[in-house]
């Protein structure tokens, strides 16, 4: 999937496998760059993603990508879903930016992609995505996306959040 200045490669169990390895290991399979504190998620959500992806290699659609700065051929950090819609045809997403990319407008054009790849497929009817609970820079980001808010609440590990609802129009 590719925007304007980002693309986003979807993560096989053998990209997820060379991301928990090293930064070096995963430059050279993907043929990009790879800078140092490229990921805030981290190897949590790493690790978390291959253990689902050697339960049901189906899910890899479901769940993460890298976007590389097309320009300068970089990680910029990673994205995706969090698994399969669920029954009521809603998926969630996320994304995180390397700060060295911040505030160019590159997670506008990250989440615009997961929103039109998502809504391609005919059980999506919504896309919910969640934020600290302020006025940040992600919030900006789902608002350029077209999301609307749609509840707060206190979740124990992460405390005080924002729901952001966007519905499938048609």
């Amino acid at each position: 999937m590719n925007a304007p200045r980002v693309r986003l490669i979807n993560c096989s169990k053998d990209i997820i496998e060379a991301v928990l390895t090293s930064d070096a290991v995963l430059a050279k399979k993907l043929g990009i760059i790879v800078p140092e504190k490229w990921s805030e998620f981290g190897r949590v959500a790493f690790t978390y993603t291959l253990k689902e992806l050697e339960l049901n290699p189906a899910l890899q659609k479901w769940l993460t990508y890298l976007p590389v700065h097309i320009e300068s051929n970089t990680l910029i950090g990673s994205c995706g879903y969090k698994g399969f819609p669920n029954e009521h045809g809603m998926v969630e997403i996320g994304y995180e930016v390397s700060k060295v990319f911040r505030n160019q407008g590159l997670a506008t054009e990250m989440a615009n992609l997961l929103v039109a790849q998502a809504f391609e497929d005919d059980q999506v009817k919504m896309i919910w995505a969640h934020t600290s609970a302020e006025e940040n820079a992600s919030v900006h980001v789902l608002r350029k996306c077209g999301f609307e808010f749609g509840k707060k609440f206190e979740e124990e590990s992460e405390g005080r959040i924002w729901r952001w609802i966007r519905k499938k129009v048609g």
